[in-house]
C-alpha cells in the first residue's frame, strides 16, 4: 500500500523538481557550445544506456515481452517529438517560458485519459481547472499586447513559446500512450529505456540532418551534459518512479508543479531573462488550473478522511 507523503518525499521531492527546473537552463545556457537537438539527442542515448545496464547488474526486473514494436515504438517515438520542440522552441523562446508550458503535460494526458479510460472520467472540479489553465495559456500568448510588458528578446518568441506547449502535448499524450498500452504493467526502466532510445535514435540524425552538430567542448558545455544525462535523464527519472511506488501519486503530482517555479526561477538568476507581467499572470493560471486537475484526488480522499473521523466521533 502506498504512503502519505512523509518530510523524507517532500525532501526528495525538493531536490527532483530543483534538477528539473534546471534543466532547461542547463540546455539554453550551452545552446552556443552544443545546439539543444544534439544536447537531447547525446543525453538520451548514454542515459538509455545506463538505465539497460542498471537493470541487468542491479535491478534485474523482467522486461516484458512483444511490446518494443508496439507500444514500445509509440512511447518512444512521442517522447522523441516531445523533446524535439523543446529543443527548437529553446532556439527562440526563453528557458523560463518553456519550463512552464512543457509542464502543461498533465492537462492533456487528463483529457487524453478522459476520452481513453472509464474510470479516468474528469469530474466538473478538474474541468473548471482545465478552463483556468487554457485561460492562462492565452493570456501568455495574448497578454503582451494586451498588457505591455515587452516580450521575449527573440521575435520568434510566440512560436518558441508554442512549440513549449506542443511539447507539453506530447509529453501528456505519452502518458496517455503508456496508461493504455501493457507498458503499464511493465517495470520502470523497461518504459524509460524506450523512451531515452527513441529520443537518441531521433534526434541525432535529426540533428544531423538541419546541421546542428557544431560541438564545443568547454568546461561548461561538458558540465550540463553530464548533470542532463547522469543527474536528469537517469538518477531522476529512476528516483520518481520509486517514489510512485512507494508514495501516493496525486500528492506527488502536486508537489511536482514546483518544477516550473524553480524553472522561472533558475531562468531569471542564471540566464538573466526577463519575465512579464503577462507570461506572469498567464503562468499563475496554468499552475492553479493544473493544481486543480491533480489535487481532485487529494481533496476527496482529505474530505473523505474528515467525514469519517467525524463519523467516528458521533458513534462514540
Amino acid at each position: 500500500m502506498r504512503k502519505q507523503v512523509d518530510a523524507k518525499a517532500l525532501a526528495i521531492m525538493v531536490v527532483l523538481c530543483l534538477a528539473w527546473g534546471l534543466q532547461q537552463v542547463a540546455i539554453k545556457a550551452v545552446a552556443g557550445e552544443i545546439p539543444p537537438m544534439l544536447q537531447i539527442g547525446l543525453r538520451s542515448g548514454v542515459a538509455a544506456g545506463l538505465v539497460w545496464l542498471f537493470n541487468r547488474l542491479v535491478s534485474r526486473e523482467r522486461w516484458l515481452p512483444g511490446v518494443a514494436l508496439g507500444a514500445g515504438l509509440v512511447t518512444g517515438g512521442l517522447f522523441a517529438i516531445e523533446f524535439v520542440f523543446v529543443a527548437m522552441g529553446l532556439r527562440w523562446t526563453n528557458a523560463s517560458h518553456m519550463a512552464v508550458f512543457i509542464y502543461t503535460a498533465p492537462m492533456f494526458a487528463a483529457i487524453g485519459l478522459h476520452l481513453r479510460l472509464p474510470d479516468e472520467r474528469l469530474a466538473p472540479l478538474q474541468w473548471s481547472g482545465i478552463a483556468i489553465a487554457f485561460a492562462g495559456i492565452a493570456i501568455t500568448f495574448v497578454g503582451p499586447a494586451l498588457l505591455g510588458g515587452g516580450s521575449p528578446a527573440s521575435p520568434l518568441w510566440l512560436l518558441g513559446d508554442f512549440m513549449g506547449l506542443c511539447a507539453g502535448a506530447a509529453w501528456g499524450l505519452t502518458t496517455v500512450a503508456v496508461r493504455t498500452s501493457r507498458l503499464s504493467e511493465a517495470p520502470a526502466t523497461q518504459t524509460l529505456f524506450y523512451q531515452l532510445a527513441g529520443a537518441f535514435v531521433v534526434l541525432v540524425p535529426f540533428a544531423a540532418l538541419t546541421g546542428q552538430t557544431h560541438f564545443q567542448g568547454t568546461p561548461l558545455a561538458w558540465a550540463s551534459l553530464a548533470f542532463q544525462t547522469l543527474l536528469v535523464s537517469f538518477v531522476s527519472y529512476l528516483v520518481w518512479f520509486w517514489m510512485l511506488r512507494r508514495y501516493l501519486a496525486a500528492r506527488l503530482g502536486v508537489l511536482s508543479f514546483m518544477t516550473p517555479l524553480f524553472g522561472v526561477a533558475f531562468g531569471v538568476l542564471l540566464l538573466n531573462e526577463r519575465v512579464e507581467p503577462a507570461f506572469l499572470l498567464g503562468s499563475a493560471l496554468v499552475l492553479l488550473g493544473l493544481l486543480v486537475v491533480n489535487a481532485q484526488g487529494w481533496v476527496r480522499q482529505a474530505f473523505g478522511r474528515r467525514a469519517g473521523n467525524a463519523s467516528g466521533a458521533r458513534a462514540s
